[in-house]
């Protein structure tokens, strides 16, 4: 009985994914990835793009994933990366011409990611909950200070633990950890753990290819 109603929702979902795609022909869900995305809430502008991959991972949450993506804009989330919402909501927003990638087997964990030239998450890094990424300031300063925006990137395995910001322009190297609340501002070298706001050098970190 239990597998039957899991078929029977999968299919539900798999309808639902094939009108969105008719809805929004930029979007692209892999048949292997989990049926699942069909729950999040997909918000396309024209000649926006979307790929999905294989063995990429959310929870049937309704909603609690979002993808918010501009006339131009383009996400990536590769094989195997889990957008996980049982702690938090997952918000994914691409604004005109911008582009994130989520590096394969990548886990968001409850946070938001904010492009509006490019941001890239290395493979296997590890975003936690209530973190935030953005590549501008989001607002001009002032009448003579417009916005600013800088691509960032977070290497592979590195981790950023809960409530981190990282703004413009920052490179984070990979195997890096970052610290709870820390606001980053500068580039983080490879194997560095750093802490604080904003984030410094507090000691090194070895590989972590192994860890999760």
């Amino acid at each position: 009985m239990r597998a039957a109603a899991l078929r029977a929702l999968q299919f539900r979902d798999r309808a639902r994914l094939a009108w969105l795609h008719a809805l929004h022909p930029g979007l692209q869900v892999h048949s292997r990835a989990a049926t699942a995305f069909a729950a999040a809430r997909f918000n396309l502008a024209p000649g926006a793009r979307l790929r999905i991959a294989a063995g990429a991972a959310t929870e049937r949450i309704f909603a609690a994933l979002s993808f918010v993506i501009h006339q131009g804009g383009e996400v990536v989330v590769e094989p195997g990366a889990w957008l996980r919402t049982e702690a938090g909501p997952v918000v994914i927003t691409a604004w005109p011409g911008a582009r994130i990638v989520v590096g394969a087997g990548a886990l968001l964990n409850g946070c938001s990611l904010s492009a509006k030239q490019s941001v890239a998450i290395g493979p296997r890094a590890v975003i936690g909950i209530g973190s935030r990424i953005y590549d501008a300031d989001q607002h001009d300063f002032d009448a003579t200070r417009p916005e600013q925006s800088a691509p960032v990137q977070i290497g592979a395995h590195a981790w950023l633990a809960s409530d981190v910001t990282v703004l413009r322009g920052v490179q984070i190297g990979a195997h890096s950890i970052i610290g709870a609340r820390s606001l980053v501002q500068r580039n983080i070298p490879p194997h560095t753990f750093a802490a604080g706001a904003p984030a410094t050098v507090k000691g090194q970190v070895g590989d972590r290819s192994t860890a999760r």
